[in-house]
C-alpha cells in the first residue's frame, strides 16, 4: 500500500498540506519530506516511539544515530549544551543549509534519537518545504535519508515510495531536492573542526570560516556520524570504481569490455569529459569533472537510474577530490564497499 503523497510547489507552499504533515508527525507518524540535500523521514525528536519506528521502516542498525531538524536556530541551544565559539560561527555562516553540528545533547532529547551517545547532530535545512514542515509540527524532527538502510539516498519522491512504500504515512513531494547529497557533519575539540562526514559545504568553505579543519580517519570516532559503515548507499549493481587518473577512461573501458565479455549487463557512470570515448555501452554522465555541483545532483539519481535498467555492475569514473567532489568520492567509495 502506497502512502499518501502531497504535491507541494516550493515557490508557492499550501500551508494546508504542510498542517497535514505536521500532524501526522504531532501525533507519532512517519513523514518523508524534501531538504535541500536529500529527502528525509522524519518523525517527532521528542517521542521515543516514533523515532524508533524510523529505525523499523529502513531497517537502520539501532547503533546509527540520526540527525535532528530544526526550523529556528535557538532550538540548538535547547538541544545541546555548552555549545563552543566554533560552532556558533559555522551555525551563523552556514545554517539554514547542509551542515550539521555534533554536540553534548541535553536532557530533552531521548537516548533513542542518538543512539545511547551523549552527543547529538542537529541541522537547519534551508529547503523552505522543510523549515515550514518542522515549524508546523511545534517539534524538532528527527530525519535520517528516507530509503531502506544502505541504498543509495532519495533526491525524488518515487525513490522514497521505491524504497518505502507501504512503511511510512506520508510523503511530501517538493520535486528533486537541489544538492543531492547528504549535509556535511562536523564535531569541534580544543578549538579545532573535525568533519565527520563530507557533504554539502566542503572543507575549502570550512576552512575560510573555522581556520583550523581536519578530516577524521574515522577509526577514532566510529558511530558519532551517520554514514559511517564501510559500505553504504549502494545500488543492488556492483559498482566497480576506477579512480580518476591519467589512464582512467583505458582502465574503466577494460573493466566495462571484461564485464561485458562475461555476461554481464554494464552501465557506466562517466565524466561529461569521457563519455563519448564509450560508444556502444550504456553511458550515463555524471557531469564536468570540475563542477560538483552537477555531479553531486546526479550521483545518486544514476544509481537508482542503472538499478531501474537492472544492470548488473556500473563502472564508474572517479573525480578529483576538491570542492563537492570529496563528499561525492566519500559516497562512491563506500557505494563500491
Amino acid at each position: 500500500m502506497k502512502p499518501r503523497i502531497l504535491k507541494i510547489d516550493p515557490r508557492h507552499i499550501d500551508l494546508e498540506l504542510i498542517r497535514q504533515a505536521a500532524e501526522i508527525a504531532r501525533g507519532g507518524g512517519l513523514v518523508a519530506f524534501p531538504t535541500e540535500t536529500v529527502y528525509g523521514l522524519g518523525a517527532n525528536a521528542f517521542d521515543p516511539e516514533a523515532v524508533t519506528s524510523i529505525f523499523e521502516a529502513k531497517k537502520r542498525p539501532l547503533d546509527n544515530p540520526l540527525i535532528v531538524h530544526i526550523a529556528d536556530p535557538k532550538d540548538l541551544h535547547r538541544l545541546a549544551e555548552n555549545v563552543p565559539p566554533e560552532a556558533d560561527k559555522l551555525v551563523e555562516r552556514f545554517w539554514p543549509g547542509p551542515l550539521t553540528v555534533v554536540l553534548k545533547k541535553t536532557d530533552l532529547v531521548p537516548d533513542i534519537v542518538t543512539t545511547g551517545l551523549d552527543t547529538i547532530g542537529i541541522r537547519m535545512p534551508s529547503n523552505t518545504i522543510a523549515r515550514e514542515f518542522i515549524a508546523a509540527s511545534g517539534v524538532p524532527i528527527a530525519a535520517p535519508s528516507a530509503n531502506m538502510f544502505g541504498r543509495p539516498s532519495p533526491t525524488t519522491a518515487k525513490h522514497v515510495i521505491e524504497d518505502l512504500k507501504g512503511r511510512i504515512d506520508l510523503v511530501l513531494d517538493g520535486g528533486s531536492t537541489e544538492i543531492g547529497i547528504e549535509s556535511t557533519v562536523v564535531e569541534f575539540m580544543d578549538g579545532r573542526v573535525i568533519v565527520l562526514r563530507p557533504g554539502g559545504v566542503d572543507v575549502e568553505q570550512l576552512h575560510g570560516i573555522a581556520g583550523s579543519v581536519e578530516i577524521s580517519s574515522g577509526a577514532e570516532r566510529t558511530g558519532r556520524s551517520p554514514g559511517e559503515y564501510p559500505q553504504h548507499y549502494s545500488p543492488n549493481a556492483r559498482i566497480m570504481l576506477v579512480e580518476d587518473g591519467h589512464f582512467q577512461a583505458e582502465e574503466a573501458l577494460s573493466a566495462a569490455s571484461g564485464a561485458g565479455s562475461r555476461g554481464q549487463k554494464v552501465g557506466i557512470m562517466a565524466k561529461q569529459e569521457h563519455s563519448a570515448l564509450y560508444d556502444g555501452f550504456n553511458v550515463k554522465v555524471l557531469g564536468p569533472e570540475n563542477d560538483g555541483r552537477v555531479c553531486a545532483s546526479r550521483f545518486f539519481h544514476i544509481l537508482r537510474e542503472f538499478d531501474a535498467e537492472k544492470v548488473d555492475v556500473i563502472v564508474a569514473e572517479g573525480i578529483p577530490e576538491r570542492g563537492l567532489g570529496l563528499a561525492i568520492m566519500n559516497r562512491l567509495r563506500k557505494a563500491a564497499g
